[in-house]
């Protein structure tokens, strides 16, 4: 087997040869893998059956269970992804900026693709092909490390795709999936420096903290989700709660769940019951400060912990705030800068809201679970950074790649007297 630098120069000499594909090529590229992703559905699934299986056994439950599991629905999903991305904007090429400058010089700012691009993830099968298609669209090749709960997913999606790429004269190793999981392997691929460009790190709190502490290439990170929906004095009951059944229970076990209702004092009493209500029909533990607790006795006593933490679960955190600055207030202490939710027909306490908030993604009067790559346009996601690097948020495509300089000019000099 190759070693870890072995395999990562060769996907760097095969991102010479993405960069170089025009956009039309790259669209029928993605379109060609969607195709034979499903066209080897049935290999996924059996592949997958025995991920599950192995998940079962080590007695793994819950989120993690969830966002391993595939079956022929969500195959199609990640079909229609890749088809979606093949759809979206080329990034590659395009000028940002054009200006010139009183010598005559002519300034443009051009995106250019990343190179070398590191995925480090758990047990999310999807994401083999979500960041495959998102960093070949934007002229990368990519160097995937998968969980070993999803390796023989990720072998049989990896096959699919790379059937594709050999099809339109790409190689293989533009998409390169790591099957030497040890962790000493993973550190390895982090100190790369002089091939990996970008190393984006997909999964736990856990799993991205080791990435951060060991990685000496650049990391996008985001550590956990821990999303709040503030609902205002001046909020639309209905509205509210409708944003709150769907943040918190359509599906608990991903990053933009909200984990936090923090609800204004001067409706809690007309609200929070029948919040409560709601979500306990459908299995949501509730745990709260002293005020919801005297509105709704059965909400058990919630801890500073209990306020920072990413469930990933059916409980939800709740807390009475005196006005919009105490929200504001616990939002930037427990907050993840992740996605924040407002629910107000106050346009002005929404301004202020979303001023004062400096999370990735700010909504109001919106689901928190439409804080996705592709609920927003981006097609499929690759991550979302909660770090101010080159990129914010959900990242698609465009964020994959660099703006760089391009000058023209007519022969100007600096320094006149350097002429000949």
């Amino acid at each position: 087997m190759s070693t870890i630098r072995e395999q990562a120069l060769a996907c760097r000499d095969a991102a010479q040869v993405v960069a170089a594909l025009d956009s039309d090529a790259k669209r029928a590229l993605l379109r060609d893998m969607a195709g034979a992703l499903e066209a080897r559905s049935a290999d996924v699934l059996r592949a997958n059956a025995r991920d599950m299986q192995a998940a079962a056994d080590k007695g793994v439950q819950g989120a993690m269970l969830d966002r391993l599991r595939l079956d022929e629905a969500r195959v199609a999903g990640i079909a229609n992804a890749l088809r979606e991305v093949a759809e979206l904007p080329d990034p590659v090429g395009v000028t940002t900026r054009r200006e010139t400058r009183p010598n005559g010089l002519s300034i443009e700012r051009v995106r250019i693709p990343l190179g070398v691009i590191a995925m480090i993830y758990e047990a999310r099968p999807n994401v083999t092909a979500d960041a495959a298609a998102l960093c070949l669209m934007a002229g990368n090749a990519v160097i995937l490390r998968g969980g070993s709960e999803a390796i023989h997913s990720n072998t049989a999606i990896a096959a699919a795709l790379k059937s594709a790429l050999e099809a339109h004269g790409v190689p293989a190793a533009a998409l390169t999936l790591v099957e030497d999981l040890r962790r000493e392997t993973m550190v390895e691929l982090l100190q790369l420096v002089d091939v990996v460009d970008l190393a984006i790190p997909r999964g736990g709190e856990g799993l991205i903290r080791f990435v951060a502490e060991h990685a000496r290439v650049p990391v996008i990170k985001h550590y956990k989700g821990v999303c709040h929906l503030y609902v205002d004095r001046a909020a639309d009951p209905e509205l509210a709660l409708n944003l709150l059944i769907d943040g918190k229970t359509s599906r608990p076990g991903v990053c933009n769940a909200l984990e936090t209702l923090l609800v204004h004092r001067a409706v809690a009493a007309s609200l929070l019951p029948r919040a409560a209500q709601a979500l306990r029909q459908r299995g949501v533990e509730l745990r709260g400060d002293e005020a919801s607790r005297a509105l709704v006795p059965d909400i058990q006593p919630a801890t500073d912990d209990d306020y920072a933490a990413e469930f990933l679960d059916l409980i939800l955190a709740v807390r009475v705030v005196d006005d919009l600055d105490a929200a504001i207030a616990h939002i930037r202490r427990y907050g993840s800068d992740h996605t924040e939710v407002i629910a107000t027909a106050d346009e002005a306490a929404a301004l202020r809201f979303v001023q004062a908030i400096r999370s990735a993604v700010v909504m109001v009067n919106a689901s928190s679970r439409f804080s996705d790559g592709g609920e927003l346009g981006l097609g499929a996601e690759i991550g979302i950074s909660t770090t101010r690097l080159h990129a914010y948020g959900p990242m698609g495509a465009e964020a994959l790649t660099v703006e760089r300089f391009v000058v023209r000019g007519e022969g100007q000099v600096r320094h006149p007297q350097s002429r000949i």
